[in-house]
């Protein structure tokens, strides 16, 4: 499996578990943005962003472009 698809992968796992925990739990905008130790959404949004960027780097490279 490339490193793109990995990224995907991961992107996806983790849309699904923060659909499930906002299902179960409700969405808590402050939850989300100043997570507490223990919450399942600590170091959601740093990992989250990474991969994304990540991804966006791969594309550029593919295409030959430049963000």
């Amino acid at each position: 499996m490339s490193e793109k698809q990995q990224i995907i992968k991961r992107l996806l796992e983790m849309q699904k578990r923060f659909i499930a925990h906002e299902h179960a739990e409700g969405f808590s905008p402050d939850a989300y943005y100043h997570p507490q130790d223990g919450d399942p959404l600590l170091g959601y949004r740093d990992e989250y962003d990474a991969l994304a960027n990540k991804l966006i780097d791969i594309a550029h490279q593919e295409k030959g472009s430049k963000r």
